[in-house]
């Protein structure tokens, strides 16, 4: 009997996955301070997850404001709609089924795809495999380790040489639910390798300069929100005497740190973390490109959603030193990427485009000497937000290819 109790509360323990029936997600459009009002109040006396802005904090007039709303709260949330005469829609109608949907063809694979979204198991086994296919052309090493004891392999790609090479670093799945990040930063590594040789940009960047890649920053959340919580967004670190778990590790870099657009509560999606670079994938991650900072001339971190190509500063309102430039480069960025399928991307400096954020990684990186720092927003605009559905990771990765393929291709123009 003790041993079959035993088993059950193991079985327990294995399926402790949230669910998500019933639940909504509604955008709301604020044209007055009462809406706002009305919205930041509601955070207050209800539990809502804030996917656009990125916490009740940053929501002004006129910003479209996405929210999920869990199923018990649904009945409160369209009397406070109905009262208000706030313009609103309902984006995803059943969070749980979008969840399940975000699959097209149901199970995953049991081998590593590049149009699934692959768990950490299967991109490790790919990292491994990736780095042992071509020494001539990749390479990996361990920056360190997260909090929960994996690490963290950074791949190197470029011709080798005798001479040290400018490079390039790309990092992808900062925020653990933006999972299209990640399936581009894959891409990304198949496309340079397999085009090496034929595809002569490909060719010309990897034979003078290096890319790093850093397929997931945030792997602890990433391989939560496989496991337990699709929805989960911080890293998964732990401080003894708090209940809340995980800090952002975009709000956790030293650039204005926890100054505007973060949270000084553990608890918050947009928490700060308890100081700069607290959390060791960030700290990691700072500490490779501050040892590499005299070759790294470009600094790329691949988020979702809505199609923006930003750049510093997002910490101030004050233009970067090199703005003129910064938005000359995303403008044409965002130009190559439309010319594929026609999607559009919004270009600016992240404050003004889209609300301000401190402690940023582009910023920091910036702020660093890394002067070609951009942050993608990569698809879609709100119609499936975090659950991009595996039709859509081709289209996409191949846009954003051609966006930093330009990107690259204007970094290497100006290296000396």
């Amino acid at each position: 009997m003790r041993i079959l109790l035993l088993f059950g509360l193991v079985a327990v323990a294995l399926t402790d996955v949230t669910r998500f029936e019933g639940e909504k997600v509604f955008r709301l459009k604020p044209t007055l301070d009462e809406h706002v009002t009305l919205i930041k109040d509601l955070a207050k006396s209800i539990e809502l997850d804030f996917w656009k802005p990125e916490s009740p904090e940053l929501v002004t007039i006129d910003i479209e404001v996405d929210i999920h709303v869990p199923a018990i709260y649904l009945d409160m949330v369209y009397t406070m709609l109905q009262q208000s005469d706030m313009q609103s829609e309902v984006l995803i109608e059943d969070l749980q089924k979008a969840v399940d949907g975000q699959a097209d063809g149901g199970q995953s694979p049991r081998t590593h795809s590049y149009t699934k979204y692959n768990t950490w198991d299967k991109i490790q086994s790919w990292i491994a495999s990736m780095a042992s296919s071509n020494s001539n052309l990749i390479s990996k090493q361990v920056i360190g380790n997260t909090y929960e004891g994996r690490a963290m392999t950074l791949l190197k790609l470029g011709k080798k040489s005798s001479s040290t090479k400018p490079a390039i670093f790309m990092d992808c799945g900062i925020h653990a639910r933006e999972w299209i990040s990640p399936a581009f930063c894959q891409w990304f590594v198949k496309e340079a390798l397999s085009t090496y040789g034929s595809d002569s940009q490909m060719t010309s960047l990897l034979d003078q300069m290096d890319v790093y890649v850093l397929p997931v920053l945030n792997i602890d959340g990433y391989d939560y929100t496989h496991k337990s919580n699709r929805m989960w967004r911080k890293t998964r670190s732990r401080k003894s005497g708090s209940s809340c778990v995980g800090a952002d590790p975009n709000r956790n870099f030293d650039a204005g740190w926890c100054s505007m657009g973060a949270s000084s509560n553990p608890c918050s999606d947009t928490f700060c973390g308890y100081s700069p670079e607290s959390e060791i994938e960030a700290k990691n991650v700072a500490n490779f490109i501050r040892r590499n900072k005299s070759t790294i001339k470009a600094y790329l971190t691949v988020h979702s959603y809505s199609q923006l190509l930003l750049f510093p500063y997002s910490y101030t309102y004050s233009l970067a030193a090199d703005h003129s430039e910064l938005l000359k480069v995303a403008e044409g960025a965002s130009s190559a990427l439309r010319s594929l399928y026609g999607t559009r991307y919004t270009s600016g400096p992240g404050a003004t485009t889209i609300y301000p954020a401190a402690g940023g990684s582009d910023d920091w990186a910036y702020d660093l000497g890394v002067k070609y720092s951009y942050t993608f927003e990569l698809r879609d605009t709100g119609r499936y937000g975090f659950l991009l559905p595996e039709s859509q990771i081709k289209p996409t990765c191949e846009e954003t290819m051609l966006a930093v393929k330009y990107i690259a291709a204007h970094v290497q123009k100006n290296l000396y």
